[in-house]
């Protein structure tokens, strides 16, 4: 039976891929359908998506399936079949090709099983995520969101609306897609006779957020067919007014793909107009933040004078630090609610 996991450290995996000189291309995918076996459905194509050496994520559950992957350019083609033969349901499934992409996105392949594509929280068995609103293409959302009686709905977290987002889109102010779900409902309840509409990354959570919105009552729902990736696309090659602002937030290595020249995030250590994200160089912390070049360097990429001292300990004593710690609550967390120590300092000089 053929390895159905990695089992190369993630340091020569990285190194690997950062030594191929063919082009990859990065996509990703979606699709809600009912998978019986999501187990066999994984290990059938693991198998082939690893034989035609497919970097990336890819999450399977009973509801469909959710990928970030990358491919080299000459295997494309086998990729598409591969995906589109895998399941009646997936035959011409779009495939969202990265807007800014240098292919260096992944270095191994990761296929996993949930219990859902998409944690949402929702338990009413009555909720039905096929039922979505209607699909909106690049050219229909530019002239939809002409009407006064549009209301624009960021369906993302707050990180990722923070680098760069839909004019006038309203922000649903969280860290998870399980929260932001019922406080849509509750935000938008004094607008259910107006065009509602949702937008995401690359349409996954939106399509399902719009489903959600129909099952409570809301009729005029709408969202963008292939999120703010494909619109991105669509609105180029057609020589249409690109209606986003800012960086699209990216859940891979480049944490960002620059859709136009503004930059309306800061700097969350000395305010400074920045929209780079960065994980804290100290393990033991690994928090999501928006840092500058200067701040960058006069903090050894950390978030905070706490965590400089620590990267700057030797390796031996810094590893004994941070055994035994829960990284998982310090990554993306909504930092407007976690001020840096070092924005503090500086504001105190």
């Amino acid at each position: 039976m053929p390895v159905l996991h990695n089992r190369i450290s993630n340091a020569e995996l990285k190194l690997r891929m950062l030594r191929e000189t063919e082009p990859r291309i990065t996509i990703s995918f979606y699709k809600y359908f009912h998978i019986t076996d999501p187990r066999q459905f994984r290990d059938d194509l693991y198998v082939k998506f690893d034989a035609i050496k497919v970097f990336g994520r890819v999450y399977i559950a009973h509801e469909g399936i959710n990928g970030q992957i990358s491919v080299p350019e000459s295997n494309l083609d086998a990729f598409r079949d591969i995906l589109y033969g895998a399941d009646p349901a997936l035959n011409g499934i779009r495939l969202n090709i990265a807007v800014d992409d240098d292919g260096k996105s992944f270095w191994v392949l990761r296929m996993k099983v949930r219990n859902k594509v998409v944690a949402d929280g929702i338990d009413d068995p009555a909720f039905d995520p096929s039922r979505t609103g209607k699909y909106l293409k690049a050219k229909e959302y530019n002239e939809i969101t002409q009407d006064p009686d549009t209301v624009v709905v960021d369906m993302r977290n707050h990180y990722e609306y923070e680098v760069g987002h839909f004019e006038n889109a309203v922000e649903v102010p969280s860290d998870t897609f399980r929260e932001q779900l019922p406080m849509a409902v509750e935000m938008l309840k004094e607008h259910k006779d107006k065009n509602i509409v949702m937008y995401c990354t690359g349409g996954i959570r939106c399509e399902k957020a719009s489903a959600y919105m129909l099952h409570n009552g809301f009729k005029n729902v709408y969202h963008v067919e292939g999120g703010i990736i494909e619109y991105v696309r669509k609105a180029r090659e057609e020589n249409l007014p690109v209606k986003f602002i800012g960086k699209n937030f990216v859940f891979d290595e480049r944490l960002g793909e620059r859709i136009t020249e503004d930059v309306i995030a800061r700097c969350h250590q000395c305010g400074e107009p920045c929209d780079t994200h960065t994980n804290c160089k100290n393990e033991g912390c690994h928090l999501l933040f928006i840092q500058c070049e200067k701040c960058a360097a006069e903090m050894d990429g950390c978030c905070s004078d706490e965590c400089k001292q620590v990267v700057q300990l030797p390796e031996e004593e810094s590893r004994k630090l941070r055994k035994g710690t829960d990284r998982g609550r310090m990554i993306f967390n909504k930092s407007r609610n976690n001020p840096l120590l070092r924005k503090k300092q500086v504001s105190a000089k």
